[in-house]
């Protein structure tokens, strides 16, 4: 249908400020393309004695199975670039499926079908430059740069065998071997390995176990995996602590300095270590910030329309097995609207500041998320593009950076009246309109 965009006719009747009819009527003409492709489908699809399977004439085809069904393939094939044919350019911002009916459907005569289904609503933006955001008091930075300055200085510890028992922050060189009904497990085994008590870092309950252990001591444990092949089966660990050795760190002075960064002097680098952690707060507050913009601009949408049978659609999806009390379809309906909300506010805004996805945004959105699912990020995108979803990406990264941008042109302050410079941390990933 490369030429329909000329012979095509259609026209849009608005039911309610979030749905619309859209007619169309396609030449009869126009439908050659869909009907080339309903019998080369169906061609390939039935077997005819004395042709090849793809090689059954049209005429024979016509024969068995029937013009108006071989019509009817093609007019599902020419729908869909119709509708989309009918709303180009016509600033109609569609959610979710069209409901479409065939009106009239006859050889050799126009085709036409309707199709209703729900937008986006026209609304004015809401004023959405300074807004007033207020974000809570950051802590304190001297205890945060005290914890800095320790870490850098056990990165630089040595390690020093102890006789005594084990206590946090000690490190212990343990042999494991972990069974299931008296069979070695080999995930859950290991020889002279060392872990730093109280990390975390182990089994659960294996902390608790190993404070107070002693070098040659045996220890046992029962746990359960709550993921990966063994989940919700009991494992059971033998632990032998081979030896418990005690962290010696180095002194905090001029000469730890020089040795762990670039700076001379230990003031020096306190003072680095307390720019940076300034400059994580003013982060942890713009993260913030975004939570709260997002709010206020939903609060501005409050009086906005929805599309109630987009939304129940997505509700009756999500809850078509039957799970969830009404509490908790009542969350989720809730959710469904901000989220819609947000959604229109933040692409009405895209569009007014022609705010666009380069390369790199998209290429950094899929570095980052490909990690959550454990996949290379060039695999990761080829399945976005097979899905379909990368249009769907694009319009969050889209929504995203239109919300960075509100964030860097309010006036945000701490609980305690203080600015908060959110645009320093802000301008090194908030490109210029494009």
């Amino acid at each position: 249908m490369k030429e329909s965009i000329n012979k095509l006719k259609s026209t849009i009747e608005n039911l309610t400020p979030t749905r619309i009819k859209v007619q169309v009527e396609v030449p009869f003409s126009e439908l050659k393309p869909s009907l080339d492709a309903a019998y080369q489908k169906i061609a390939s699809q039935i077997s005819v004695p004395g042709f090849r399977k793809g090689k059954v004439p049209t005429q024979v085809i016509d024969q068995r199975v029937g013009r108006p069904a071989v019509l009817q393939e093609a007019v599902n094939e020419a729908i869909p670039k119709a509708y989309a044919e009918a709303l180009k350019d016509k600033k109609v911002y569609p959610i979710g499926r069209p409901s479409v009916e065939v009106t009239e459907l006859k050889e050799n005569e126009d085709f036409k079908f309707s199709a209703e289904v729900d937008i986006r609503p026209d609304f004015e933006t809401p004023k959405y430059k300074g807004l007033k955001l207020v974000v809570e008091k950051s802590r304190e930075l001297g205890e945060d740069v005290e914890k800095q300055l320790e870490e850098l200085r056990a990165r630089f510890s040595n390690l020093s065998v102890v006789e005594r028992a084990a206590k946090d922050e000690d490190v212990v060189i343990l042999d494991i071997t972990g069974t299931k009904d008296g069979v070695q497990v080999n995930e859950y085994s290991g020889q002279a390995l060392a872990y730093t008590v109280g990390s975390n870092g182990l089994v659960p309950g294996a902390d608790k176990v190993l404070v107070g252990a002693k070098a040659e001591q045996k220890l046992n444990l029962d746990f359960s995996p709550t993921d990966g092949p063994f989940k919700e089966l009991q494992i059971s660990l033998e632990i032998t602590v081979k030896s418990v050795n005690e962290k010696i760190l180095p002194k905090a002075d001029d000469e730890f300095a020089k040795m762990a960064s670039e700076f001379d002097t230990l003031a020096e680098l306190k003072k680095n270590l307390e720019e940076k952690v300034k400059e994580s707060r003013i982060i942890e507050q713009t993260y913030l910030a975004r939570d709260k913009a997002s709010e206020a601009l939903i609060d501005l949408m409050a009086k906005v329309p929805l599309p109630e049978n987009a939304i129940e659609a997505e509700f009756e999806e999500h809850f078509k097995d039957g799970h969830g009390d009404d509490a908790h379809k009542e969350e989720f309906k809730k959710g469904s609207r901000k989220s819609m909300q947000s959604q229109f506010i933040l692409d009405k805004i895209a569009e007014e500041e022609n705010i666009g996805v380069s390369d790199a945004d998209l290429s950094e959105w899929i570095t980052q998320n490909s990690m959550k699912y454990q996949m290379a990020p060039q695999t990761f995108a080829d399945a976005l593009v097979r899905s379909g979803e990368i249009t769907l990406v694009m319009g969050e990264i889209r929504r995203s950076k239109a919300l960075t941008l509100v964030v860097k042109e309010a006036d945000v302050t701490d609980t305690a009246g203080q600015k908060v410079d959110v645009a320093s941390v802000l301008k090194e990933f908030v490109p210029e309109t494009e």
